[in-house]
C-alpha cells in the first residue's frame, strides 16, 4: 500500500516562506531595492510540523 505524504503548510506565512519587501530607495536605473524576508515561524521552508491537533485535523477533515 502506497504511503502518502502529508504536506502541511505553514500556518503564518500560507506556504509564502520568503518575500520581497521595497525599501523606498531606487538603484540608478529606476528598479526599486527590495530586501528579502523570512518567515520567522517556518524558517523559509513553507512548511510546517505536525501538532497533534493538526495532525488529526488533516486526516479526519473536521
Amino acid at each position: 500500500m502506497p504511503q502518502h505524504a502529508l504536506i502541511v503548510f505553514c500556518h503564518k506565512c500560507d506556504g509564502f516562506p520568503v518575500v520581497a519587501v521595497t525599501t523606498g530607495p531606487r538603484h540608478r536605473d529606476g528598479t526599486r531595492a527590495t530586501s528579502s524576508v523570512t518567515c520567522p515561524t517556518c524558517q523559509g521552508t513553507g512548511r510546517a510540523a505536525l501538532t497533534p491537533a493538526s495532525h488529526r485535523e488533516a486526516v479526519t477533515g473536521a
